[in-house]
């Protein structure tokens, strides 16, 4: 049977459910520019400038309402970077920086292993954590999944949204791993993020009428293995789709006209949870 999808002009390997309004042709996030009314393509913008730059005022905008980049994929690039650093690093060094980095470490205390981590102040491993790993097979999933999610995302949100988004969802599976798992249980991985990424993902073809089969089979996929396989902190998956989404829904979904405060505002109200979450676990273990 022919293949019916519509397909984005600039990119054929592309489906979408976008048009441009001017030209109506169908366009992919990597080639939507905001503008007063839907979305525009590059060539119908640079032709309403007249020069090809637009005024600071009209100046085109991504979906979200970020800036246009010429690289959509720089910040995944980095965050692959961070990731592979950290991995390298734990190769050379081994379970000590593990111990210093992961969400629950541990410190020889004269001949016995003592337990140290967020609830004795060190809150700077609910980040950390999520650039840990040690196994190959683990980064080596992550760091696919982030190639595949991040670059459409990061082109439909702009650069710092996306920054925003996963480290969010990054931060809030760290919480919740810190709040449902056992106090001496280990979680590292940037899973939590990934998984934000992924709900995002899902949040975003909805907006744009995209076929949602695939990642809601992909997502299922997931959530099958995440309950399934042992040694997998389900608490860090869990947590980082629902702020992935949630942060998702905000930055595509905001009204125009108060488009940035929505969005920062639940950026924020997202953040004030995870460190009541954060507080709340911490006094019930010094309580």
């Amino acid at each position: 049977m022919e293949d019916q999808a519509v397909r984005c002009y600039r990119h054929p390997d592309r489906e979408t459910g976008i048009r441009c309004t001017r030209c109506e042709r169908p366009i992919c996030p990597e080639c939507m520019i905001s503008a007063s009314v839907g979305f525009q393509c590059p060539e119908c913008v640079r032709e309403g400038s007249g020069t090809g730059r637009a005024p600071q005022a009209n100046r085109p905008r991504t979906l979200a309402g970020g800036s246009l980049a010429n690289d959509t994929r720089l910040v995944t690039k980095v965050l692959l970077g961070l990731n592979l650093a950290v991995f390298l690093a734990v190769l050379m060094l081994g379970d000590r920086l593990v111990d210093d980095l992961d969400l629950v470490g541990r410190v020889l205390d004269p001949g016995t292993f003592q337990l140290i981590g967020v609830a004795e102040g060190q809150w700077y491993r609910l980040l950390t954590a999520a650039f840990l790993h040690q196994q190959f097979m683990h980064i080596a999933f992550n760091m696919l999944s982030l190639w595949w999610l991040g670059p459409p995302l990061e082109a439909a949100l702009g650069r710092a949204r996306f920054i925003a988004l996963y480290l969010l969802s990054a931060l809030g599976g760290s919480a919740l791993s810190y709040l449902l798992a056992a106090q001496n249980q280990p979680s590292l991985g940037a899973s939590g993020a990934i998984f934000g990424l992924l709900g995002a993902t899902a949040v975003l073809m909805r907006r744009m009428n995209y076929d949602m089969r695939p990642v809601i089979g992909l997502l299922a996929l997931n959530l099958i293995f995440t309950f399934t396989w042992s040694g997998i902190a389900w608490q860090a998956h869990i947590g980082g789709l629902v702020v992935g989404a949630a942060v998702a829904v905000a930055m595509v979904h905001a009204p125009r006209e108060r488009r940035v405060l929505v969005q920062r505002a639940t950026c924020v109200l997202v953040l004030l949870v995870i460190a009541a979450t954060v507080w709340v676990r911490t006094l019930q273990l010094t309580g």
